[in-house]
């Protein structure tokens, strides 16, 4: 089962995707043609998207490292970025058959109705992998407390896409029945809330509404994302200290970047409308009112213009910012394409608010490179047995250094299932268990309420036609 499982992985997400979407195109109801068609839009969408993120971290890895050099910002956690993470995490004793016992629990709680959300973006159960993996060496390679960890994870991760799924439902267009089940865009969601509240408390500046079109009204042509982009681009290589046509280069290829993502990213929806829609006919049909979620990437909407501007914003405050917060060791630097992820859910509550947006996930950087220099010693442990199993040079530390990323290791969730587990031990982990079980009942009570107003109204709707 293992190498079964460990071979689908292997395909990656733009082989995986057509073929899962293409299957559930059929099973309910789809024409085959059409069914296929879903698929691969999805799968060239993560081709293109993939493609994307290499010409960023390809063309911008040599210039922030060379940054590094100049500047003498010499921190000790090495960043490798979510794809090594990802590879680390799968080829972990927890990462080998994280998807099928996921896919089980998924299952009965869909059953018990504890969910909605079933959760098919099967390439992001990497992070779930890795927060086990992590949990898995603090306890000496103890299966059971890194399977706690990542089921832990995944159980509050699909509440949470529930909780949230009418908020994102409702901001982004033609995205009904869909939800987003992926730990690190959710850990951001109590950072959004708490500090939002706090934003809304100032004088003037609950006033305060710049979204992306206000910012292109505001600066003309230099609020736009692609003319953003290349002005971010050049001054990277800048301060670089890059020769002319080098700067021009960087600064047009980041451009290129925020341009491209958000027409790939329609890819995604060309491919999910129709198996959307299909989903809600079904459902109104049998299931009476009934309502159930496709757990779906967040890859689907990182092409928002507020997205893009704020990332932009925030690649040079980041690096900034990790060289000078005290008590942090680590450099983002591969990370940065993972910036985008930040966004999703976070903007249907900031109502996609320019400022808000930027405050919320700066600060949420900030708290997360505290995160990533913590657990980077048990990562680094992780990294080295796959390292010494496989010899695969992405789980490859350099010497000196300890492994970070941080995609999912700098966000909430992941962070404090490491932390009660580690420091607090048995105490830590029947808190977590509280937390969970607690999650779970309170969204079935919102399921099981939820289901009775929509059969009354059927009732209701149904006593009026006779």
């Amino acid at each position: 089962m293992e190498n079964i499982f460990s071979y689908i992985i292997s395909l990656g997400a733009s082989v995986m995707m057509p073929i899962i979407f293409t299957v559930i195109g059929l099973c309910i109801g789809m024409k085959f043609g059409k069914a296929l068609r879903s698929g691969l839009y999805v799968g060239v969408g993560f081709v293109g998207l993939g493609i994307v993120t290499a010409l960023l971290t390809s063309n911008f890895g040599d210039p922030l490292t060379l940054i590094s050099q100049i500047y003498h910002l010499q921190l000790n956690v090495f960043d490798m970025g979510w794809p090594a993470a990802a590879a680390v995490a799968y080829n972990t004793a927890v990462g080998a058959l994280i998807i099928p016992i996921c896919l089980g629990i998924n299952f009965l709680m869909l059953i018990t109705k504890t969910t909605r959300t079933v959760n098919i973006d099967l390439w992001n159960y990497w992070h779930f992998a890795f927060i086990g993996a992590v949990v898995y060496f603090v306890f000496d390679q103890s299966l059971a407390w890194g399977y706690f960890a990542a089921i832990v994870c995944y159980i509050i991760t699909l509440v949470m896409a529930d909780l949230t799924a009418d908020k994102f439902q409702g901001y982004y267009e033609g995205l009904d029945g869909i939800s987003v089940p992926q730990p690190f865009c959710q850990s951001f969601v109590p950072f959004t809330l708490c500090i939002d509240w706090v934003l809304e408390k100032i004088p003037g500046f609950n006033k305060l509404d710049v979204d992306a079109e206000g910012l292109k009204k505001k600066f003309g042509v230099l609020g736009e994302p692609l003319v953003l982009g290349v002005i971010v681009g050049a001054l990277i290589g800048l301060v670089a200290q890059l020769e002319v046509k080098r700067v021009l280069f960087l600064g047009v290829t980041m451009g290129a970047v925020m341009e491209l993502i958000p027409r790939i990213t329609k890819l995604f929806i060309d491919g999910l409308m129709p198996i959307s829609d299909k989903t809600k006919d079904i459902v109104e049909k049998r299931f009476h009112g009934k309502r159930v979620f496709i757990g779906m990437s967040p890859a689907l909407v990182i092409g928002h213009p507020t997205s893009l501007v704020c990332t932009l914003l925030l690649i040079p405050t980041y690096l900034v910012i990790s060289v000078v917060l005290p008590g942090n060791q680590f450099l983002p630097l591969a990370s940065l394409a993972g910036l985008f992820y930040l966004f999703p859910i976070m903007l249907p509550y900031t109502k996609g608010n320019v400022v808000r947006t930027y405050i919320i996930g700066l600060v949420a950087l900030l708290v997360g490179l505290w995160f990533v220099t913590d657990m980077a010693p048990d990562f680094t442990k992780a990294a080295a047995s796959v390292f010494a199993a496989t010899g695969d040079k992405a789980a490859d530390v350099p010497d000196g250094f300890m492994a970070g990323s941080m995609d999912f290791a700098s966000s909430l969730l992941g962070y404090t299932i490491y932390a009660a587990t580690k420091y607090a031990k048995m105490i830590g982990a029947a808190v977590l268990v509280i937390v969970t079980v607690g999650m779970m009942l309170w969204n079935r009570r919102l399921i099981i309420k939820d289901e009775k107003a929509a059969s009354q109204a059927l009732d209701s709707h149904s006593n009026k036609k006779q």
